[in-house]
């Protein structure tokens, strides 16, 4: 499993409906597979959805330069500008949003380092 990466996700979604929250996580299936959670629609206030599996299955694995054609979802819309926390990986944080950046307008607006994780704050715009 060397050429499988394995890309843990963390997305947390505020300033939107479970539509919008839905639509981000669509557009990030096809490089990070289904989620083990999928954002419901109860009205909550802060939605998450968590990807956990191996890369093997879905096109991230060495998605490097050219990804300008595998735009992920672009009929992806969202009904108003929400905030986007990615926590994870480095690559795969770097992954999330470079697919985000492809499908929405983004604005970063933090991001912070540790050893092994990464969290990065974005502004997704419709």
């Amino acid at each position: 499993m060397t050429s499988g990466t394995h890309l843990a996700l963390t997305l947390t979604l505020t300033g939107g409906s479970a539509a919008d929250a839905r639509a981000v996580v669509h557009t990030l299936e096809p490089v990070f597979g289904s989620p083990d959670t999928l954002p419901g629609d109860d009205g909550a206030t802060v939605y998450t959805a968590t990807f956990g599996s191996d890369t093997s299955n879905g096109g991230g694995g060495d998605g490097g330069g050219g990804g300008g054609d595998d735009k992920p979802s672009a009929g992806a819309k969202l009904s108003t500008s929400v905030t986007v926390t990615l926590q994870g990986s480095p690559e795969a944080v770097r992954q999330a949003d470079e697919t985000l950046s492809a499908a929405f307008k983004v604005h970063e607006e933090g991001a912070a380092s540790g050893d092994q994780e990464q969290e990065r704050e974005l502004r997704l715009e419709p």
